[in-house]
Formats: C-alpha cells, sequence, structure tokens
C-alpha cells in the first residue's frame, strides 16, 4: 500500500480539526463547559484525546476556536443567503442578526465563550477568528468605511457588548432593543437583514435611511 499524499494527510487533518471544533459545540451547548471534559469531545469526535492537545493548548483555547468558527459559518450563510445582495447595509444588517441570533438561539455556548474571553486567557487569535474577522471587515468596507482598521473593531466591540447585553444574568436586556439602537447607530432600515417579530419597541421610530456611505464611528441622529 502506497503512503498517502501530503495533500491527502492535510485534508485529514482538515476534517479532524472540524469534527474535533464541532463536537466541541455540541457538547458545552448541550451539557456546559465545567461538565464537558477533553475525553468527551474527543469520543464524540471520534479522535484520540492526544490529537485534541496536539491541535489545541488547552480547553478554553478549544472553546474559543469552535464558538468562532461556528459564529463564522453562521455569519457566512446569512451573508450569502439568497435573495444574495451586495448592498453594504443590507449585509451590514444581516451580519449584526446573525451574531445576535447566536445569542438567543444558543445563550449556554455564547455565555460560556464571553465568560472566557473575560478572563485570563483573553481574546485567542486563531484560524477561526482570522476566518470570522476577515467577514466582518469586508462587511464593513462594504457598508462604506474609509477607515476599516478602526471601524471593524469597534463593530466588533459592539457586537459583544450587545451579546454581553442579551446574557448578561438576572439582567437581560431585550433583543428589540438592542437591535434598534446599533441600527439606529448604522443609520439601517429596522426591517433591513432578519427582524424579530413584534417590530421596533414601542415608541421607537422607524429609520429610512438615505443612499450613500455612512461614517460608522458616528451615531445616527434622529430628525
Amino acid at each position: 500500500m502506497s503512503p498517502r499524499s501530503p495533500s491527502v494527510n492535510e485534508e485529514l487533518r482538515r476534517r479532524s480539526r472540524e469534527r474535533i471544533l464541532q463536537a466541541t459545540v455540541d457538547l458545552i451547548d448541550a451539557h456546559g463547559y465545567e461538565a464537558t471534559t477533553l475525553g468527551d469531545i474527543a469520543e464524540r469526535a471520534g479522535t484520540a484525546r492526544g490529537l485534541i492537545s496536539y491541535y489545541f493548548p488547552g480547553k478554553r483555547q478549544l472553546l474559543q476556536a469552535a464558538v468562532h468558527r461556528l459564529m463564522h459559518l453562521t455569519l457566512e450563510e446569512a451573508l450569502e443567503r439568497e435573495p444574495r445582495t451586495e448592498d453594504g447595509r443590507q449585509r451590514l444588517a444581516r451580519a449584526i442578526d446573525a451574531i445576535l441570533g447566536l445569542a438567543v438561539t444558543r445563550p449556554t455556548l455564547m455565555r460560556t465563550h464571553m465568560a472566557g474571553i473575560l478572563q485570563a486567557e483573553g481574546f485567542v487569535q486563531c484560524e477561526e477568528q482570522q476566518r470570522l474577522a476577515f467577514l466582518l471587515r469586508d462587511t464593513v468596507t462594504r457598508y462604506g468605511s474609509t477607515d476599516v482598521d478602526t471601524d471593524y473593531p469597534l463593530l466588533r466591540a459592539l457586537l459583544m457588548g450587545t451579546v454581553v447585553a442579551l446574557l448578561l444574568p438576572g439582567a437581560p436586556m431585550p433583543l428589540a432593543r438592542l437591535r434598534w439602537e446599533l441600527f439606529q447607530r448604522y443609520g439601517l432600515d429596522w426591517e433591513a437583514g432578519m427582524p424579530p417579530g413584534g417590530g421596533p419597541p414601542d415608541g421607537m421610530r422607524v429609520l429610512r435611511p438615505s443612499s450613500g456611505r455612512h461614517d460608522l464611528g458616528q451615531s445616527s441622529r434622529s430628525k
């Protein structure tokens, strides 16, 4: 039997790594961080326990990579779903809704992810995070930013803060209000993206943005 080619080995490693990341998301979402062991993840992924340590230095780093992969795939699906659009405002609205949607549909997973970022390990720069960053930077560019290096981190920070507000134990903010605040800031129509049912919060005016570029660093002003 002839040895496998380097390209075949690389593909097998890629698939193995993705199985580990998917198993991490599934198990921690279902059972929580503390109740999920690396052995559980290895068994779910159908791989050796030692292989996880080969790819990831620790459980927190593995979780961040797994959640960033989920966020990247969710964002990519939202941006490319039919009907496809190249409109920058529509794409930004889809991006915001995709990330906020994960906080609503996977609260345990996203709460654990945010807690890990705020602990000593901090924000892990990994392949999955870089893919997510590329999509968000591209979204900011299409929206009309002339300073992506400033506007992308600002958008990322606003999204992270909004996710925390949605998931804050004992005092969560309502999705509609938080979404409205973000959409107002960026001059986005409430009906863009995937608006939640029930419409905007009571008393909040529905913004109809004019055409043209917007400054991501400036809040929209009511007229």
